[in-house]
C-alpha cells in the first residue's frame, strides 16, 4: 500500500515515539527523508540515524530521539506543506519559528535546508516542517 505523504508518516513516528519516551523509532528510508534527518541532526534535535537495508531495494531508518534530563527536546514538529496544499515561501517572507528559537526546513534548489542557512544562501523553497 502506498503512503500518500511519507515525510508527515516520518514526523508523525517522531512525535509519537518522543510522546512514549522511547529511545529510537524506525521508518521506512527514502532520500527525502534522509535530508530532512540531517538537518534535524545538525540542528541537535535528534542523536543521529542509521540506514539499514532489510532486503532488496528496501531500506529502513532508526532515527536515534533525542531527550534532556527526562523531556524531549523537540517540543513541536508540525508538517507545514502538505500533499494536499504546497506552501512555498521567499526567503524574505519566511517568518521566525517561535523568534528564533524554532527552525523551519525548506527544500531548496539547494537541497534540504535549515531557514538559517537559507537566509544564509539567500534562497527559498518550499516549507516543509517547523521544528521547536
Amino acid at each position: 500500500m502506498s503512503m500518500s505523504d511519507p515525510l508527515g508518516d516520518m514526523l508523525t513516528r517522531i512525535r509519537n515515539g518522543q510522546r512514549a519516551g522511547l529511545g529510537s523509532v524506525t521508518s521506512p528510508a527514502s532520500r527525502m527523508r534522509e535530508r530532512v534527518l540531517d538537518v534535524l541532526q545538525a540542528e541537535g534535535f535528534i542523536r543521529g540515524y542509521s540506514v539499514a537495508e532489510m532486503r532488496q531495494g528496501i531500506s529502513e531508518i532508526t532515527i536515534e530521539l533525542k531527550y534532556q534530563e527526562g523531556t524531549p527536546v523537540i517540543r513541536e514538529i508540525q508538517r507545514v506543506s502538505r500533499p494536499g496544499r504546497r506552501v512555498y515561501s521567499k526567503i524574505r517572507d519566511l517568518r521566525q519559528v517561535y523568534g528564533g528559537l524554532g527552525i523551519a526546513i525548506l527544500s531548496t534548489p539547494k537541497g534540504v535546508l535549515s531557514d538559517n542557512v537559507a537566509r544564509a544562501e539567500n534562497v527559498g523553497g518550499e516549507v516543509l516542517c517547523h521544528v521547536f
